[in-house]
């Protein structure tokens, strides 16, 4: 028999994560809840209209990647979205050093081939049938640490031992884990993002300045020993140098967004999607402009402006650092993620397999995108202004 105290101190346990230390505050940001929902909304009559053909021919049901979306995606994505939304962002402090190893473990279990599925790039996990990416969930996990440890930290920002070193440690270990799957688009995002966060908590310009020439030599060195890397760079620069292989997605893309005009083909009326690579993934960006045309894109991506714009009017107005470098963290990562899907599919940067946030198939990413929404909801609440 567990005893009345026992009882009641499990239960203090299980509720303290929703139960508030600085009282309920305000509603969340209802103009970022109503992007959110709309991304959703779209994003679901997007996939449909990209997916169709690919699911037909493979499954002999038009729907099939729709359903997988909801079931894999939305609907888990929704209950964590919820449960984060009252979760009050101040308990994720504790947890942090566990996420920071969580994530180290994640990324190493990539590496175990039983636990590793048939994929090109050696970047998912297998567990009892069901598949997940950890690079996502290590976006988020690093994202948590780094804004426990940096206001931990803020006295010691600018010294070399005590932060710089150890930030360039965790890091490094952490890229190499992800260069090795090779990730090199998440890792693109989770080190532009970290080193956005170490920025603004305080970093010394030095320190800064010389951890983006040690990254810029690596980035160098990783081109030179992986050809297929700088295939990528080569193709980007001019996509007609092997428009039959490497060239392929970038130019099946442009002749997609071109396609458009200004209204678009109509939804479900894309030629392309019958020969982009991945076009419910990756290349979903350039059948949504096909299908709806310019002034529809340019709409679309105002949206994704709003909910960026809004997660830094959060950043702002939140009233303690970690709230604003977990808001500033968050905000990033998303805002990278909307400018290399983008971008690569407007030959503005190379392509990197980055998916598009809300839209893409993939129900790891969107999992954990909502999950992140949540926790920037939450911490809407407490901010000074919530107009």
């Amino acid at each position: 028999m567990i005893s009345r105290r026992r009882k009641n101190n499990l239960l203090e346990w299980f509720l303290e994560p929703f139960i508030s230390k600085r009282g309920d505050g305000h509603q969340p940001d209802f103009v970022m809840l109503t992007v959110i929902g709309l991304l959703l909304f779209f994003g679901l009559i997007f996939l449909s209209s990209a997916s169709s053909n690919l699911a037909f021919y493979k499954y002999q049901d038009t729907y099939r990647f729709v359903k997988q979306q909801i079931i894999h995606g939305i609907l888990p994505g929704l209950l964590f979205f919820y449960l984060t939304i009252r979760i009050n962002y101040a308990y994720y402090r504790k947890l942090a050093v566990l996420l920071l190893f969580a994530s180290f473990g994640l990324l190493i279990l990539v590496f175990l081939t039983s636990l590793s599925g048939n994929y090109s790039a050696q970047s998912w996990i297998i567990l009892a049938g069901f598949s997940f990416q950890p690079s996502e969930l290590v976006k988020l996990f690093l994202i948590i640490f780094l804004a426990t440890w940096f206001e931990k930290k803020s006295s010691e920002m600018k010294d070399l031992k005590s932060t710089t070193i150890p930030f360039v440690v965790i890091m490094g270990l952490i890229s190499i884990l992800i260069i090795k799957q090779p990730d090199i688009g998440n890792l693109t995002i989770i080190g532009a993002t970290a080193l956005a966060m170490y920025y603004v908590a305080g970093a010394k310009l030095t320190h800064l300045w010389s951890i983006l020439g040690a990254g810029a030599l690596a980035f160098i060195v990783m081109v030179k020993t992986a050809p297929y890397r700088m295939n990528r760079i080569t193709v980007w620069l001019n996509p007609d140098v092997d428009p039959q292989g490497i060239g392929w997605q970038i130019k099946q893309s442009l002749i997609a967004v071109g396609s458009g005009g200004w209204l678009g083909l109509g939804l479900g009326a894309s030629r392309q999607k019958s020969y982009l690579p991945q076009p419910a993934n990756d290349s979903i960006f350039a059948v949504i402009a096909e299908e709806i045309g310019f002034i529809f894109t340019l709409a679309f991506i105002i949206l994704f402006s709003i909910l960026i714009y809004r997660g830094f009017q959060i950043v702002r107005q939140s009233n303690d650092n970690f709230a604003k470098l977990l808001a500033l963290g968050i905000t990033i990562w998303i805002a990278l993620q909307v400018l290399i899907n983008i971008g690569g599919m407007l030959k503005i940067m190379p392509l990197t397999g980055v998916p598009l946030p809300f839209i893409s198939l993939g129900g790891t990413n969107l999992v954990v995108t909502l999950i992140a929404m949540g926790i920037l909801a939450n911490i809407s609440k407490f901010t000074n202004s919530h107009k």
